[in-house]
């Protein structure tokens, strides 16, 4: 297939000029609404915005099928990890990036360039296809919040695909991780620090000493732990009475995780106890795990699109959380499509055209083969 390079990357360089920060995606919602209408699709918004805390919704379109196909819905998710209002955009020997002092926002408007162009080339070269269903998401980057919002029982898709991967295009992330974020305080006993420093109990050594037994990181090939954020005491002349820990552990392995909270709360509790302090523990599970079989009839249309296309498709099990969480979690069967964002959020986050032009081809794929009844 011939898509229109030229158009990808001018959508993708709109978007990009659009700040679209978690919370603040109203003006890529109004960008995106013509677009899709123009296309044939019926767009509306949903109301998740009210929960997920943003100034936008959900923005949903659907266009009825013209052939008896697998009805698709495609995702990508609209806002970016930090504001991009002073982006500027280089161009250069076919990679866009930022000047370096920004991130660039290609996480995930790689992924929404690509499923637009694709279903406008479906649109314009009236190809076969069942039921087309686009989810843009809301407030994904601060907790999936959007989608966790979403009512998938509305929509008529019987497999989803999620763009919001990286390189090489062809790889498909067919499982991912339960995250638990965690939150521990320590609490010991505050005093003068140079007048009675013995009637104290330092919250801050406490838990220096229970993170230093703790397991963390790269645990197994399945499971990892983190201490992300420690904060405690009001001066440098009061020995700390209190002390706020946040940390979070992942696994594809229920009963992984569940050993490794323990670990991590036993951890604390003991040395807690053994200073004489005391600690409050919680805990919530932010999505759950999923795991495709290669074959899931979503698995299988994947590999039959990235050969229609001349890439190598390749199953890879993921470590972080996306849209694809929720989804699975709620019975719709969806995998994980890498879209060409390199190095995300961070100033080095950078887009290959080339990348981006052929994961546009792969969802043109998997409308053609989907159409084909699959084969």
């Amino acid at each position: 297939m011939s898509v229109n390079e030229e158009r990808i990357l001018h959508t993708f360089l709109d978007l990009l000029r659009i700040p679209s920060c978690s919370g603040e995606e109203r003006e890529i919602v109004e960008y995106l609404k013509p677009r899709l209408t123009s296309l044939g699709f019926q767009v509306w918004e949903d109301e998740a915005g009210k929960t997920a805390g943003s100034n936008a919704n959900n923005l949903i379109a659907h266009r009825p099928g013209n052939c008896p196909a697998p009805a698709l819905l495609f995702n990508a998710h609209l806002d970016t990890v930090q504001p991009t209002g002073d982006l500027k955009i280089q161009v250069e020997e076919g990679v866009v990036r930022s000047d370096g002092t920004t991130i660039l926002g290609g996480d995930d408007k790689t992924g929404v360039t690509a499923v637009l162009e694709a279903l406008a080339y479906v649109c314009e070269h009236d190809l076969p296809h069942g039921d087309l269903t686009v989810v843009y998401t809301i407030c994904e980057e601060n907790g999936l919040r959007g989608a966790k919002a979403l009512d998938l029982s509305s929509l008529s898709a019987q497999m989803g695909f999620v763009f919001d991967g990286g390189t090489p295009i062809g790889t498909l992330t067919v499982s991912a991780p339960t995250h638990r974020n965690l939150r521990a305080v320590v609490h010991g006993r505050a005093a003068h620090a140079g007048v009675h420093p013995e009637q104290g109990l330092n919250a801050i050594v406490v838990a220096s000493s229970a993170l230093s037994a703790m397991r963390l990181g790269r645990i197994d090939e399945e499971t990892t732990a983190n201490i992300g954020v420690i904060h405690g005491g009001q001066a440098r002349n009061i020995v700390p009475a209190e002390v706020e820990i946040l940390g979070e552990a992942r696994s594809r392995d229920e009963d992984k995780l569940k050993r490794q909270v323990s670990h991590m709360r036993l951890t604390l509790e003991e040395t807690a106890y053994r200073y004489g302090a005391k600690v409050d523990w919680e805990e919530e599970e932010a999505y759950r795990q999923f795991r495709l079989a290669p074959t899931e009839p979503v698995v299988q249309l994947a590999r039959a699109a990235c050969e229609r296309i001349g890439v190598k498709p390749v199953l890879q099990d993921g470590g972080g959380g996306s849209d694809a969480n929720i989804f699975n979690e709620r019975g719709l069967p969806s995998l994980i499509v890498s879209c060409g964002e390199q190095n995300p959020h961070s100033t080095h986050e950078c887009v290959a055209i080339a990348d981006l032009v052929a994961a546009t081809r792969l969802a043109v794929a998997l409308v053609q083969v989907a159409g084909e009844g699959g084969k």
